[in-house]
């Protein structure tokens, strides 16, 4: 993907001054090994430092990674490891850190070769509380080499996203459509996470599509419009139109990005985009998301800033979709009950929105006309938004919110998109999330989040859990979808 940081992790060997050096680095060497020969050395690198109870090897090690160009770190307790100057280092890193630590190789090696980091790991989070240093700790952080690899390739997307954001502009246009409240909220966490955002209004959007009329890369973008669409290219004669959009986009990022690295884009379709552009954007948008710059509609910020993370921790394409509507009862009996008996009605709903879904997530596609928008105006000027169900498979609903007293918040939930025809229009899905009535309940509506959720392709509720840890949302307002037998706070025990 496009529009993404590469991580290089520097992993940083430690050890206590009353025990061996060499447990500690002949352990570390192990751990390089071990990732190279299970996931190959792009993104780590091993620092010769090893820090023995002493702040200049602590300023060596951080010189050494820096100069190496190392953009997270690892601090590998390869024994109990000096409490202090590990964690100043971790402090002093500009970058997301993690702590590892080693578990003991064999009960006939336990005179010398015990290393006491089990021991250790306590002393560290000690120290770190101790210095308001953020670091991830993995569930359980105690390993042999090819444990603590696994644990460092598990912080490769973490550390992804984190650097992400704090090289991150969010690029909006338009205020909110009107009775869209829900889309509002506050900015001041974007700037709390590290992101910038760049507000515009709707006619310096216009202003600039304008100027593009006649753009010579026009006819390119086309043809590669075409290609992508092929039969399900339904609005030809409108092409040409979004193609001068979406070079639009793409010029105002790269001259509107500044020394900021990752863009994302909240965007606006309505209730004036369509009369005065003459189509609406969803299509564009989708291929902006394919490319890794999210966009999301109805100017969504936190829709658009969710999008962008999930983008980071997927890698993948992703979407933002409506939390729609329910499955009928009839269309849930005779089409999913007898295939999935796991899922009740309830556990069902549609995810929808009208075309802004990458045309690879689709199962099959068409660009035409938006239905709804063209119930009250012309359709010539509701052209441009591509249509399909979206492709079965195991998804994350998830997103990171401001609430309106500026309180960060955010929900995960895995499930799966069904390989039911949907019947309807837009780009749209029937999702099945365990107890997912009971999630709608107590942590969306509960929780006064929008009606936007994003989806990433996969279960990734693990490493965005981490991530929205890392970034500051307190645990207790991460929500999930609750087994059943495990009440919501605000859930009727007698219900």
């Amino acid at each position: 993907m496009t529009n993404s940081p590469v991580a290089k992790i520097g992993i940083v060997a430690v050890s206590r001054d009353c025990f061996p050096e060499s447990l500690s680095v002949n352990r570390r060497k192990a751990l390089v090994e071990a990732y190279t020969k299970k996931f190959g050395a792009d993104d780590i690198y091993e620092c010769p430092v090893c820090i023995v109870e002493s702040e200049i090897h602590m300023v060596q090690a951080l010189e050494d990674i820096k100069k190496a160009g190392c953009n997270a770190l690892c601090v590998y307790l390869g024994n109990f490891g000096p409490e202090i100057s590990e964690t100043l280092l971790a402090k002093h890193f500009d970058g997301p850190v993690m702590f590892c630590a080693a578990a003991e190789e064999s009960g006939d090696n336990l005179l010398d070769g015990r290393g006491d980091a089990y021991c250790g790991m306590l002393n560290a989070s000690y120290n770190l509380k101790l210095r308001n240093v953020k670091a991830y700790i993995p569930e359980y952080p105690v390993g042999n080499a090819e444990d603590c690899a696994d644990m460092i390739n598990e912080f490769v997307p973490i550390a992804k996203a984190v650097i992400a954001l704090n090289s991150l502009k969010i690029i909006s246009f338009g205020p909110r459509p009107l009775n869209f409240l829900a889309c509002n909220a506050p900015i001041k966490q974007l700037y709390n996470l590290g992101v910038e955002i760049e507000e515009n209004s709707e006619l310096d959007l216009f202003e600039a599509f304008n100027k593009h009329e006649g753009d010579k890369r026009i006819p390119d973008v086309v043809a590669d419009m075409e290609k992508e669409l092929g039969a399900g290219n339904k609005k030809p004669e409108i092409l040409s139109k979004l193609a001068q959009y979406e070079l639009t986009l793409l010029d105002w990022i790269e001259a509107h990005k500044g020394y900021r690295e990752y863009v994302a884009i909240a965007g606006k379709c309505w209730p004036a985009f369509q009369t005065q552009f003459g189509f609406v954007p969803c299509y564009v948008n989708s291929r902006l998301t394919a490319k890794g710059i999210p966009v999301s509609c109805e100017v969504d910020i936190y829709g658009a800033l969710s999008e962008f993370i999930g983008t980071i921790v997927s890698n993948d394409a992703v979407t933002l979709l409506d939390i729609n509507n329910s499955v009928p009862a009839d269309m849930f009996a005779s089409d999913i009950a007898p295939k999935y008996p796991q899922y009740t009605l309830k556990d069902t709903f549609m995810g929808f929105h009208c075309g802004n879904t990458a045309s690879s997530k689709l199962s099959f596609c068409e660009m035409k006309y938006q239905k709804i928008m063209a119930r009250s105006l012309p359709i010539e000027v509701t052209n441009g938004t591509l249509e399909g169900d979206i492709i079965p498979g195991d998804i994350t609903f998830f997103r990171l919110q401001s609430t309106a007293d500026t309180k960060l918040r955010a929900y995960i939930a895995h499930g799966e998109v069904l390989p039911v025809a949907t019947r309807s229009f837009g780009a749209i899905g029937i999702f099945a999330i365990p107890e997912m009535g009971r999630f709608y309940r107590h942590v969306l509506i509960e929780g006064n989040y929008p009606h936007h959720g994003a989806v990433a392709f996969g279960h990734f509720g693990k490493t965005l859990y981490e991530v929205f840890k890392y970034i500051g949302v307190e645990v207790e307002e991460i929500g999930f979808n609750q087994p059943k037998g495990m009440l919501y706070k605000t859930e009727n025990p007698f219900a």
